[in-house]
């Protein structure tokens, strides 16, 4: 393959050794059909240059990279699965088959979805479905675009194979997928390491998560780092959590192994993203409880890390770990912040002030039921967007009593740098683009029924003029790539 200068081989994981994942081989796949390419992240990773050949030989055959890994390997990891622990799990359809440094250095993963059995696939076949493959990678863009930290869809090919499942019509049509991702090693990964009682593991797996995606805290050793990683990972998680929040995001499954150590969004089943604001929406059919709903899903998070905690005490005193939870309140209430006000284009001031807006404007969206996505896009920068507002679909919303504090909010936040923002074509738009279920099904139906992926090619066009409007990007636990 075309070695470009920016394509930096780093596959560290594997130095772990064999207590934490096993060599596997990829499925062989009769059709490899190639339905999505980021040639943007591969630029970014030095593997823009890939030729169509060689691009199936490595994302679709997986062929090693050079200079990576030699071969696939299946992570090991336990989990709680709505709250229950379970030590059956693993990577049961997937595979972790190369690391690499992006353009910032940033140790990033390439990792698949679909790719075939492995130990941990229990009854499962290994395989993704098609229809599965697409709201992946489109779950991945639209966050991306709200500047939520994300793993991002670097390749989907279908596969040729019919699949049989319950919860779509069947037969149906297969894939696989591959994600880029800052991490794979997961909270689950640490609850292993415990659940064996394995401390020389458990120091191994600290050490290579400070070395690998906190070097920051290399100066710290023994128990001081274990809590420190603890820390920072808890501050991480928090900021995601609040974005999001701010995004309208329910991710569905928030188990402990779906949920890493860099602070990054993964593994894309039963999300959603919101119409109107409803704190008890659940995005899965099996969530009866309501545990992973969208307002109960900063509980789900601090929930998990506790678990995390827990299994980290294998090396430290909870005495030291319990104030670094405590990091958990703080650190989402200033992301929230950041990240509302960031959508919005707003001037941040004083932090309990800032609080209290927030507050109004949640309440005030979820009791008058305004569109989401629409209320972020009317008041871009403030009160700069006040015309703007009136012209909006919902206009007579911003009109009523109950509006005016958030009215004045609003206004004394007001942004006069985002101004010049307001001038893309997005803003002239009198609706903003969006992802709820029923796009997602609409853009579906002509791929199932004639293979006819226009809606879709044209929703990704739509996501990609509201990334460059927003100008958003990742700010979590280490800087993504401008």
């Amino acid at each position: 393959m075309p070695i470009s200068p920016h394509y930096r081989p780093d596959p560290l994981f594997a130095e772990l050794g064999p207590e934490f994942a096993d060599p596997v081989a990829a499925a062989r796949f009769p059709k490899h059909i190639l339905r999505r390419r980021n040639q943007a992240w591969a630029e970014r990773v030095g593997l823009g240059a890939l030729t169509p050949q060689q691009w199936e030989a490595h994302f679709a055959a997986f062929e090693p990279l050079p200079q990576n890994m030699p071969g696939p390997l299946a992570m090991r990891y336990h989990g709680h699965q709505f709250r229950t622990y379970n030590p059956e799990i693993g990577d049961g359809r997937g595979f972790l088959f190369a690391q690499l440094r992006d353009e910032s250095g940033r140790l990033l993963d390439l990792a698949t979805k679909g790719s075939g059995q492995t130990p941990y696939s229990r009854f499962g076949d290994g395989r993704l479905t098609l229809k599965g493959g697409v709201r992946e990678v489109l779950a991945a863009e639209m966050l991306e675009a709200l500047g939520v930290c994300t793993s991002k869809a670097f390749s989907l090919f279908e596969t040729g194979e019919e699949l049989v499942r319950g919860d779509e019509p069947s037969p149906t049509r297969s894939s696989v997928l591959v994600r880029l991702s800052h991490s794979h090693v997961r909270f689950g990964t640490f609850q292993r390491i415990a659940f064996l009682e394995r401390p020389d593991l458990m120091r191994a797996l600290i050490d290579h998560a400070v070395a690998a995606y906190y070097p920051e805290l290399a100066a710290t050793a023994g128990e001081a780092r274990a809590a420190a990683l603890f820390g920072a990972v808890v501050e991480a998680a928090a900021r995601l959590t609040a974005s999001w929040m701010a995004a309208g995001f329910v991710h569905g499954v928030l188990n402990t192994d779906n949920l890493n150590i860099t602070g990054e969004s993964f593994d894309y089943g039963p999300w959603r993203f919101l119409k109107t604001s409803d704190p008890s929406f659940t995005a899965a059919y099996f969530d009866e409880s309501g545990l992973y709903a969208f307002g109960r899903q900063p509980e789900a998070v601090s929930w998990a890390l506790a678990q995390l905690g827990g299994a980290l005490t294998l090396v430290c005193p909870p005495g030291l770990l319990e104030p670094e939870l405590q990091r958990f309140a703080p650190a989402y209430q200033e992301g929230l912040r950041r990240a509302v006000f960031r959508r919005l284009g707003l001037t941040e001031g004083g932090l309990e002030a800032d609080l209290q807006f927030l507050s109004d404007l949640f309440g005030w969206l979820t009791e008058s039921q305004a569109g989401w996505d629409q209320l972020f896009h009317d008041w871009r920068g403030g009160g700069v967007s006040a015309e703007r507002a009136a012209q909006s679909p919902q206009a007579a919303l911003y009109t009523s009593d109950a509006f005016d504090p958030i009215r004045a909010g609003l206004e004394a936040r007001t942004d006069e740098k985002a101004w010049p923002s307001l001038a893309h074509p997005y803003f002239q738009r009198a609706l903003p683009h969006t992802m709820h279920i029923e796009e997602v099904e609409a853009l579906w139906a002509p791929i199932a029924e004639r293979d006819d992926w226009t809606l879709f090619k044209q929703k990704l066009a739509d996501i990609a003029e509201m990334r460059e409007a927003l100008g958003l990007s990742c700010h979590g636990s280490v800087a993504q790539a401008e």
